[in-house]
Parts: structure tokens; sequence; C-alpha cells
């Protein structure tokens, strides 16, 4: 029993072509993108390297390299842009029939981590009230010790004052 060759099978052809879904187009399209800013990168480099004919001998052999290689480069930015085209109108086609899902309309779904999650935050949350009501109580502290030092040192002057009062007296 032979096997038929491929053609004789086109839904095995068109499955190949399916099998490119829209997250590894856009991962295709992410690396283009990614390769045309690197050659546009490179095609400044050559600009800003190249010397301009301001009444300066130059090379022509030298001049004429450097013409090459930005030619190279900017065909193959060309190319680059039209890979870019075709990603996106791919990735659009997939898309066309799929309704767009409002970020609000996509349920939560809650886990075991988040329940951790919760809990740590409920804990942060009274710890910082602690701290909060620790830090009040010593201001307060403080404002109290503050107000017995004045009245101690209104006494002492005042006890000072009978006393020299006295001292006069006798």
């Amino acid at each position: 029993m032979t096997t038929p060759p491929l053609a004789q099978f086109p839904g095995q052809q068109a499955q190949a072509a399916r099998d490119v879904n829209t997250a590894s187009l856009c991962r295709i399209g992410q690396e283009t993108v990614q390769d045309i800013v690197l050659r546009t990168m490179e095609i400044f480099q050559l600009l800003r390297n190249m010397q301009l004919p301001n009444g300066v001998t130059y090379h022509p052999n030298t001049h004429q390299d450097r013409l090459g290689k930005l030619q190279e480069h900017l065909r193959m930015l060309s190319v680059l842009f039209r890979k870019l085209r075709l990603v996106y109108d791919k990735c659009n086609e997939n898309c066309a029939g799929l309704d767009p899902i409002p970020p609000e309309l996509i349920p939560y779904v809650e886990d075991e981590s988040s329940k951790l999650d919760d809990r740590m935050a409920n804990q942060m949350r009274a710890t910082s009230e602690e701290r909060r009501e620790v830090l009040e109580v010593n201001k307060k502290l403080k404002q109290k010790n503050q107000q017995l030092k004045m009245i101690m040192d209104q006494l002492r002057n005042l006890i000072w004052e009978i006393n020299s009062m006295l001292a006069v007296r006798s």
C-alpha cells in the first residue's frame, strides 16, 4: 500500500498555513520591527561616518563602498517594511471576526495566592495602623513632657523668688 503524494491532500497544506497563529505572527512582527530599528541605526551610523564632499579629496573606492553598503541597507529596510505590512495584514485578517472584549467585562478569578496576598495586606494594614498609633502617642507624650518641664521651670523660679524674698527680710 503506497501513500499518495502530498499534492493530493490540499487540506494538509491549508492546515500548515493555519499553524502560524496570530500570536506567532505578532512575535514575527515584533522581531521584524526590531530588525527595522537595527537597520535604521546602521544607516544613521553609515551616514554619520560619511564625509561631505566639501572640497576635501576623497577616495572614490571608499565612497563607492559606503554608497553600496547604504543602498544595501536601504533595500533590506524596504524588504523588512514589506514583510511587516504582510504580517500586519495577516494579523488583521485573522482578528477580523473577533469581537473586542472590554477589559472590565473579563471576569476576575481568585486563586489561593490572591487570598494570601489579601491576608498579607490586612496584616500590613494592621501593622501600619499600630505604628501610626504608637507615633501619635509618642507625639502626645513629648508634648506632655514639654508642658511638665515648663511647669517645673516656673515652680523653680517661684521657689527661687520666695527664697530670695525671705533672705532679704532676715
